[in-house]
């Protein structure tokens, strides 16, 4: 299965901090990351996404995780551990606030999905993960919209929009 998204866990040089943008349309910390074009390796979309939202180049360590969807929520989607080559934080289009952030001292609002890859791909440093996205239910979805309406109804607005 081709992946449709490619996900960066961007960490500095010490590897004990994470890249994380906060997103424009939606307030919330995400990892870097996005869908890949057409004639695009999961690869290159994940190092031009980076780029895209934060200004760094980068150099992909490994593949850390595939994880397959379960429903129309979600997209097959690559994640790989990446570390800073050259370049200095900038917003993009798409980035409201960037940082790095300590593995152990996230910021409010972390995305809880990619909170959980994070966590994932840390205890698993040697194996790449290979699962079915159980997280992303259509009753998760009610219950995220019950505790963050605005944001899911933003998200669903901005993500159906055409680029």
């Amino acid at each position: 299965m081709r992946a449709n998204a490619a996900i960066g866990l961007v960490l500095n040089e010490d590897g004990s901090q994470i890249l994380l943008v906060k997103r424009q349309d939606v307030p919330v910390w995400v990892l870097p990351g996005g869908g890949i074009d057409e004639g695009e390796s999961s690869q290159e979309a994940v190092v031009r996404e980076i780029f895209e939202e934060t200004g760094l180049k980068v150099h992909i360590k490994r593949k850390t995780a595939e994880y397959t969807p379960l429903n129309r929520l979600a997209k097959f989607t690559e994640i790989f551990e990446c570390y800073a080559i050259e370049g200095e934080l900038q917003k993009g289009e798409e980035t409201r606030e960037i940082g790095f952030f300590p593995l152990h001292k996230l910021p409010k609002n972390v995305f809880p999905i990619h909170k959980a890859w994070m966590e994932e791909a840390f205890k698993n440093p040697h194996t790449i993960i290979r699962r079915r996205l159980t997280e992303v239910t259509y009753w998760n979805l009610v219950k995220y919209f019950f505790k963050h309406p605005v944001w899911v109804v933003s998200f669903l607005y901005f993500s159906k929009m055409p680029k």
